[in-house]
């Protein structure tokens, strides 16, 4: 069996190991080593990545109790070999790893809520509760999370005998067969893990709680720890600044000015469509008897009120056009057989998506102006 250095300290980053096995496998190598400080994945968690000897280690499993390092190049049976981690992406991922048992511990003390659910990627961290959080109790586990990054405790990792295992109250999302490696968050939180941790909790730095959604009656939260939380603060530190300053206002008035915004778009919003219907009016009143029409920057909802005026006024059926991205918008009116014979050879003729009934119909068709006008022999 690999020794399993990360379960000693899970601050080394630098090894020298034994290889005892190396064995192609496509285009990777299967190296097995007398000892380890690379993490296989497990328990939510990606493997580690770093290099062993002049190989990259592109990942790490336990396959039947194995540990394997698959690298891109073959390494020498018997050979002593010095392993480094990528210590960046080992350490972001403890800050993580470490800030969810703390998130985890004391949603299960505060709401008696069940972690079900784990997922710690590069991008990205979510925790499945199986109970649903309003967004007031998940503020109160954040904050109690960082109080307990101030101040500061300690992580404790160990393997108990199976008496003293007994005695213990610990968090695990499934029975675990063998030892039971125990994670103990000095006055926080007790849970059995696999994982590389920190020593202390301010290792960590800040815990931000964003995004929740509902999930199978419980809820998923995106949590991000450290650098993590750090960037997405800088991140939306510069939106906000971008929007204060578009919209000439301090960064903490930039909700209540965009509300300002939509409520003058919204009001600008029905004063062109009030000025459109007059418009369409007006246009219903000068079109005279033509049977098709084009008008310009119409929505459907105007075109079928300009064809349907154009008809009651002339008694025939009129189709109105107005251009869109690719072709143009259209609303037919008139006598409802007359009506579906024309659509329905209309849209024989061209590429047609639409329908209606009782003599109105309307869609868009893939056109040129004179292709319509062909068709209606104009």
């Amino acid at each position: 069996m690999t020794r399993k250095l990360y379960d000693e300290n899970s601050h080394l980053q630098q090894f020298e190991a034994v290889v005892l096995s190396c064995e192609s496998e496509g285009e990777k190598y299967k190296v097995v080593l007398d000892c380890t400080a690379f993490f296989p994945e497990g328990g939510g968690q990606a493997s580690d990545r770093g290099t062993l000897g002049g190989a990259l280690v592109l990942d790490v499993q336990i396959i039947d109790e194995e540990i394997y390092h698959f690298t891109d190049k073959p390494l020498e049976v018997g050979s002593a070999v010095q392993g480094e981690l990528d210590w960046q992406r080992r350490f972001d991922y403890m800050q993580q790893h470490s800030g969810e048992h703390i998130v985890s511990g004391i949603a299960h003390k505060l709401y008696g809520c069940e972690n079900v659910g784990f997922h710690l990627g590069d991008d990205i961290v979510t925790l499945d509760f199986d109970k649903y959080l309003e967004r007031e109790q998940i503020l109160q586990i954040e904050k109690q999370a960082n109080e307990a990054v101030y101040k500061n405790v300690h992580f404790y990792t160990y393997y108990p005998d199976e008496e003293k295992l007994k005695t213990l109250c610990y968090r695990s999302k499934k029975e675990i067969d063998g030892a039971v490696r125990i994670v103990e968050i000095e006055d926080t939180d007790m849970c059995a893990c696999c994982a590389p941790h920190v020593n202390v909790s301010g290792e960590i730095g800040a815990i931000k709680l964003l995004d929740s959604e509902r999930l199978r009656g419980g809820v998923r939260i995106e949590l991000k720890c450290g650098m993590r939380a750090l960037d997405d603060y800088n991140e939306k530190y510069r939106n906000t600044a971008a929007i204060g300053a578009l919209l000439s206002v301090k960064q903490n008035e930039t909700a209540a000015a965009v509300e300002k915004l939509n409520s003058l778009l919204a009001a600008e919003k029905q004063q062109k469509t009030a000025l459109k219907k007059r418009l369409a009016e007006a246009m219903i009143i000068s079109a005279g008897k033509e049977t098709v029409f084009f008008a310009e920057d119409l929505d459907i909802k105007e075109l079928q009120l300009l064809a349907d005026g154009l008809h009651k006024k002339t008694g025939k059926l009129h189709a109105v056009f107005s251009p869109v991205s690719q072709g143009f918008a259209f609303a037919f009116c008139g006598d409802a057989a007359e009506t579906d014979e024309v659509f329905a050879n209309f849209k024989k003729s061209n590429q047609v998506r639409g329908g209606g009934r009782n003599g109105l119909v309307q869609g868009t068709v893939s056109a040129t102006k004179e292709q319509i006008k062909l068709f209606f022999h104009i």
